[in-house]
């Protein structure tokens, strides 16, 4: 039974192509597309977003993401992936327990805790990020959002290299 409620692990993507290496996809501009579901699976929000992304001769990248939601507002957020031995240390401005990503195959997972807007305060948010390299230009983004192990939510989006 605990089989049938096991999620995908990496070493499923194992060999599948193209290959997702993040210092090859995410190099220079970037665009992004996608929608923002709430716990019944509602389309509640949508978003376009713009990313610079680069690395120096560390091998620390950084991505500079902006996004424009139809609501009017607009978020940024910078990560900064630095090399670790599990894949690249994942931080930003706004992620309050950094996470891990790592890649095998054709996909890229990290799960890691954002503090979000919520109500006249913050709310933090387990987020589990899956990445999926469809063609050598365009990533599909799925992420699952829970609360005290409970889904609230999930954002997908297209990323696209320009």
């Amino acid at each position: 039974m605990l089989v049938g409620c096991a999620g995908p692990s990496l070493e499923d993507y194992q060999g599948r192509k193209p290959v997702l290496i993040p210092s090859d996809f995410f190099t220079g501009e970037l665009s992004a597309r996608g929608v923002v579901k709430d716990i019944s699976g509602e389309v509640i929000r949508t978003f376009d977003a713009d990313i610079s992304a680069s690395w120096n001769v560390e091998g620390v990248g950084t991505l500079d993401e902006e996004f424009r939601f139809d609501d009017g507002e607009v978020q940024t957020r910078v990560w900064t992936l630095m090399p670790s031995d599990e894949g690249y240390r994942a931080t930003a401005g706004d992620v309050v327990e950094p996470g891990t990503m790592r890649w095998q195959g054709n996909a890229i997972h990290m799960n890691y805790v954002l503090r979000v807007a919520y109500g006249d305060g913050t709310l933090d948010v387990r987020m589990d990020d899956w990445m999926h390299l469809v063609t050598p230009d365009t990533v599909i983004n799925q992420t699952t959002m829970t609360k005290w192990g409970i889904e609230v939510g999930e954002v997908v989006l297209v990323i696209r290299k320009k």
